[in-house]
């Protein structure tokens, strides 16, 4: 099943992918976009819900094509024993079983470590759960809005007198499959000087948790919760982002000392910076509703391209909140290959994100796209 157009630094590494919707499926497009040969299992009543999840086309998902790229789909029912038989051979012949089902799914059809590391001793089976393989929520159904709850992130995500927010995107399953990517090659890495392999253990609600910076120290020590802030960090400031005369909203960080001098300099207010309301980074955080005004003041009177310009300029970070309409026509991305135009399997011709990171060597590349539902079925 190898495909001759692979590149990266995972070509050689075999995958079998079992699961379904982001978590699982995420991590195993990312070790794709390495090189790695991923084999995808799926039922052969519809497969990966996510062919039909987002936005859709005569009822082909414009999500599919992307989170499914370099992956081969083999339909199997695991309630069959012939198919079984063929899904555990193909689980002895692979470097690593990524995974998530709920668990102990695995131990029920023979594809769990302890029977597989008995005549595969590499196997490397990296489960992707809500709650992770063991303590006492572990059964529990967990998706990745509930991670996002109990790891602490919705907590502090929307504005202070709203109800807690999320972001626009699944945060938490694309947190927990990068941890399983950095988890897997993590263990692989040892493999090679030990021989043996090893289960990687992915909660959601963990891979949140991890982001969650100081708080529990914060809480712990100085009996501080942190909470909704909105668009700004409580005590960074000014750090926002900034109506403009044509609509846009532009995201400018100047709270570090020289920076918010050099952003006085382009308002043509460089008496702020040495006022003592705003002369350092705590004076600032303490006045950070003040200072955005004055800073949306400035803002509100310019264009977004003259305040960018102007940014450059002074060398202040700064830059246009976008949207997929600025990001798949703006000359960075496109100069970096993040724009890869795919043709679908129904012939649809999408964009989507390139590579991420870029390797010097052994780059990592997109070969085709989502499969058709058993299309590598032996």
């Amino acid at each position: 099943m190898g495909d001759a157009s692979r590149t990266g630094p995972l070509v050689g590494v075999k995958v079998l992918e079992l699961g379904n919707f982001i978590a699982g499926p995420f991590a195993g497009q990312l070790l794709g976009d390495y090189g790695a040969e991923v084999v995808k299992i799926e039922s052969p009543d519809g497969g990966d819900p996510m062919r039909r999840w987002g936005v859709t086309v005569d009822g082909d998902s414009l999500w599919w094509p992307t989170i499914a790229r370099n992956k081969q789909s083999v339909v199997a029912d695991l309630k069959h024993p012939d198919d079984l038989a063929m899904v555990q051979r193909l689980a002895h012949e692979c470097d690593v079983v990524l995974e998530n089902f709920r668990p102990g799914v695995l131990e029920k059809f023979g594809l769990d470590y302890a029977t597989l590391a008995r005549t595969n001793p590499g196997i490397i089976v990296t489960h992707v759960s809500g709650f992770g393989q063991t303590g006492p929520r572990a059964n529990e159904a967990g998706f990745g809005s509930i991670g996002e709850a109990v790891g602490g992130i919705r907590h502090t995500t929307g504005d202070p007198d709203r109800p807690s927010a999320r972001a626009g995107v699944s945060l938490g399953d694309s947190l927990a499959a990068m941890f399983a990517v950095i988890g897997t090659l993590s263990a692989l890495h040892e493999r090679s000087t030990s021989g043996r392999g090893q289960e990687v253990d992915v909660a959601i609600y963990e891979a949140v948790a991890a982001l969650m910076e100081s708080t529990m120290a914060d809480y712990a020590v100085a009996g501080v919760i942190r909470s909704r802030s909105g668009g700004a960090l409580t005590g960074v400031a000014p750090s926002n982002a900034y109506p403009t005369a044509d609509g846009a909203d532009v995201l400018i960080a100047a709270n570090a000392d020289a920076v918010f001098v050099r952003l006085c300099t382009a308002m043509g207010r460089p008496e702020l910076a040495a006022d003592d309301r705003f002369a350092t980074h705590g004076a600032r955080g303490e006045r950070e509703k003040e200072l955005d005004e004055l800073v949306a003041d400035w803002t509100r009177t310019r264009t977004v391209d003259e305040i960018l310009a102007s940014m450059v300029e002074h060398s202040v970070p700064a830059g246009r909140v976008y949207t997929a309409a600025d990001m798949v026509t703006d000359p960075h991305y496109l100069a970096r290959e993040m724009i890869q135009t795919i043709t679908s399997r129904s012939g649809i011709e999408l964009p989507m994100l390139g590579v991420v990171p870029k390797f010097s060597r052994t780059p990592g590349s997109i070969s085709s796209p989502g499969p058709d539902l058993g299309e590598h079925t032996p």
